[in-house]
C-alpha cells in the first residue's frame, strides 16, 4: 500500500473532527461510562489516526475505526492505571460488552443520550446548559464562558461539578422511558431555549458573542427534531426560526432595538419564515398542543402579516389565553395585556397592565413598566408616561433599551 502524505491526513482528520467529535464522543461515553475518559479515548483515537493512517490507509468506515481505536485507547490505560486494581470487573469486560459493528451501533440513541443526560433536570440551569455547549455542541470553555461573560475558571468548575453530580448521583445514561419523556424533554428544551435567547439578546446588542449561541441553538435543536421528532420539539424549532428570521430587521445601524411594528418586513428571512411555519403545521398534527406550539403559533401570526396593520390582533389573543391556561405566568399575562391593547385600544390593554403591576410580581420588570409607558404615551398621559419611562429606565441593563431614554426625552411636559 502506498504510503499516503501526512499533511493530506490530517486535513482528513481536521474534517472528520468537526463533523464527526461529537458523535464519536456520544459513543465512547456509552462505551466506557465516563464523561472525562471519553474525552481523552476521542483524543486519543485521533492521535492514533494521525500516526497510522498515513501508513495503513484511511479506512472505509473512519467513525468505526475512530470509536474502536478509542475505546481499545482507554483500555490500555484503565490496565496501566492501578487505581482500578480494585475492580470487580476485568477492563476486558470492557471488549466483550456492547462492542461497535461497522454501522449498527445506535449513533442516534448514543446522541439523545448525551443530550439527556446533559439536560437532566437533577443538575441545575446554569450546569445543564454549560455542559450541553460543551459536550453536545463542542464549544470550547473559554468561549462558552466568553458568550456568557463569565470568567472560564469558573464555568470549568461548573463543568466539573455537573460531571461529578452525573457520577455520584448515579444518572443513568440513557434516553428515558416513554413515561418520563415529558418532563425530561422539556427540561432539554429549555436549555436550548436559554441557549437560543443569550444569544439573541447578544446580537440585538450590536456586539456578536464570539460564538452566536442562538445558531449553536438552532443547530442543537434540529438534531433533536431529527433524532426526536416530538411536536414540542417541533415547537420549540418552529419559534426560533420565526424569531432568527427577524435578526436584520431588530437592530438599527446605531444598535439600538427596533421595535416589532417599526421593523421593515422586507429584512425578515423568507425561507426562515416558511420553514417556520411547516415545522409549525407538522407539530400541531397530531393535537398535542404544548407551550411551544403556541408560541410559534404567536410568532408565525406576526410572520404573515404583510405589514403590522394587518396583524391579527384577534388571534394573538386567542392564543395568549390559550398559553395563560398552560402555564399562569405573569410576563405571559402581560403579553396578552399588550396584544389586547392592540386588539381594543391602549385603554384597555391600560387597565390590564395596571392589575398586573398591582398584583407585585412584575414591579421589577423592565418591560411591564416600558408597556405601560407607551399605553400611556398614546393616550396622552405624558407625566404618566414619563414615570413609567423611568422605571423601566432605572430597571434595563442592557444597551438597546437606551431606546427607552430617546422616547423620554422625546416627551414634553403639557
Amino acid at each position: 500500500m502506498s504510503h499516503l502524505d501526512p499533511h493530506d491526513v490530517r486535513e482528513r482528520l481536521d474534517s472528520l473532527y468537526r463533523a464527526e467529535s461529537r458523535i464519536i464522543f456520544a459513543t465512547l461515553i456509552r462505551l466506557l461510562g465516563d464523561f472525562d475518559r471519553a474525552e481523552e479515548a476521542l483524543h486519543d483515537a485521533f492521535r492514533a489516526a494521525l500516526l497510522q493512517w498515513p501508513s495503513d490507509g484511511i479506512p472505509a468506515n473512519p467513525r468505526a475505526w475512530l470509536v474502536s481505536a478509542g475505546r481499545f485507547k482507554a483500555i490500555d490505560a484503565l490496565r496501566r492505571d492501578a487505581r482500578f486494581d480494585s475492580l470487580d470487573a476485568h477492563p476486558d469486560a470492557l471488549i466483550a460488552a456492547d462492542a461497535p459493528d461497522g454501522e449498527h451501533y445506535a449513533i442516534a440513541d448514543d446522541r439523545l443520550r448525551l443530550i439527556f443526560t446533559c439536560c437532566h433536570p437533577a443538575l441545575n440551569a446554569e450546569a445543564r446548559t454549560a455542559l450541553t455547549l460543551r459536550e453536545v455542541c463542542g464549544l470550547s470553555t473559554e468561549e462558552i464562558a466568553h458568550a456568557f461573560l463569565i470568567a472560564p475558571a469558573t464555568l470549568a468548575q461548573r463543568i466539573v461539578r455537573a460531571k461529578h453530580k452525573i457520577r455520584h448521583a448515579g444518572i443513568a445514561y440513557q434516553v428515558p422511558e416513554r413515561a418520563q419523556l415529558p418532563e425530561r424533554l422539556d427540561s432539554v428544551l429549555q436549555v436550548i431555549y436559554l441557549i437560543f435567547n443569550e444569544g439573541y439578546a447578544a446580537s440585538s446588542g450590536g456586539s456578536l458573542t464570539r460564538h452566536d449561541l442562538s445558531a449553536e441553538a438552532i443547530r442543537l435543536a434540529r438534531l433533536l427534531v431529527q433524532l426526536l421528532p416530538e411536536p414540542e420539539a417541533l415547537g420549540l424549532l418552529a419559534l426560533m426560526l420565526l424569531h432568527d428570521s427577524r435578526r436584520a430587521a431588530r437592530v438599527s445601524p446605531a444598535g439600538d432595538l427596533v421595535l416589532l411594528e417599526a421593523q421593515d418586513r422586507a429584512q425578515w428571512d423568507r425561507e426562515l419564515i416558511a420553514e417556520g411555519i411547516a415545522l409549525l403545521e407538522r407539530g400541531l398534527a397530531p393535537r398535542r398542543i404544548g407551550p411551544y406550539l403556541i408560541q410559534a403559533a404567536i410568532a408565525a401570526v406576526h410572520a404573515e402579516a404583510a405589514c403590522h396593520a394587518d396583524t391579527d390582533w384577534a388571534q394573538i389573543v386567542a392564543l395568549y389565553g390559550a398559553l395563560l391556561r398552560l402555564d399562569r405566568s405573569p410576563v405571559i399575562a402581560l403579553n396578552r395585556a399588550v396584544a389586547v391593547a392592540m386588539r381594543d385600544g391602549a385603554k384597555a390593554g391600560l387597565a390590564l397592565v395596571d392589575e398586573l403591576l398591582a398584583q407585585g410580581e412584575l414591579a421589577d420588570y423592565r418591560f411591564a413598566h416600558a408597556a405601560r409607558a407607551d399605553l400611556c404615551r398614546r393616550l396622552g398621559r405624558t407625566a404618566d408616561a414619563r414615570s413609567a419611562y423611568e422605571r423601566a429606565l432605572a430597571l434595563s441593563q442592557q444597551e438597546p433599551e437606551r431606546r427607552l431614554g430617546q422616547r423620554l426625552a422625546e416627551l414634553k411636559e403639557p
